[in-house]
């Protein structure tokens, strides 16, 4: 089985913390040396506690559904024989309260832009059919009780 890891770096410095009057910019490391200034939203921290430049738990979760289904996309697609030139998608997520009333990403909603070239090109329902496979195939989407809704659109190079 893989193992996945990352290293979260916060440090307070000479700030204080009680008052709960701190940052909450922190460094997140991954395995491969990748270094990404991550925050609280300000959203859920308002500024200057948080940082709207980095990146927050939320936008990781959508990123990591959207990267995931990808990925599969991608490997299902080169399996069948279609030539992907560009995935593109604006993935976005929205935040709800569950019945205990607590925030969680209640949804997200993957807008991939696929774009194929070549000899053999998907029909619109192998092309969702592919979509549809790639969604069962995601160990994030497995992961989750977030709904994650599909929303692809095709495009064919000339």
């Amino acid at each position: 089985m893989s193992k996945s890891t990352a290293e979260i770096i916060w440090q307070r410095g000479d700030q204080k913390f009680l008052d709960h009057r701190y940052s909450r910019k922190h460094l997140l490391r991954f395995d491969g040396g990748l270094e990404i200034p991550a925050s609280s939203s300000p959203d859920v921290v308002p500024l200057p506690y948080s940082d709207p430049t980095a990146v927050d738990p939320e936008e990781m979760l959508v990123a990591a559904l959207s990267n995931c289904h990808m990925l599969w996309f991608l490997s299902l697609a080169a399996k069948h024989g279609f030539c992907v030139d560009s995935y593109i998608d604006q993935a976005s997520g929205s935040m709800n309260k569950n019945e205990k009333g607590k925030l969680f990403l209640a949804r997200a909603r993957l807008n991939p832009i696929v774009t194929f070239s070549g000899e053999k090109n998907p029909t619109a329902e192998e092309f969702e059919m592919l979509h549809h496979q790639a969604h069962e195939e995601c160990f994030i989407a497995s992961s989750v009780l977030t709904e994650i809704i599909c929303e692809p659109v095709l495009q064919l190079s000339v």
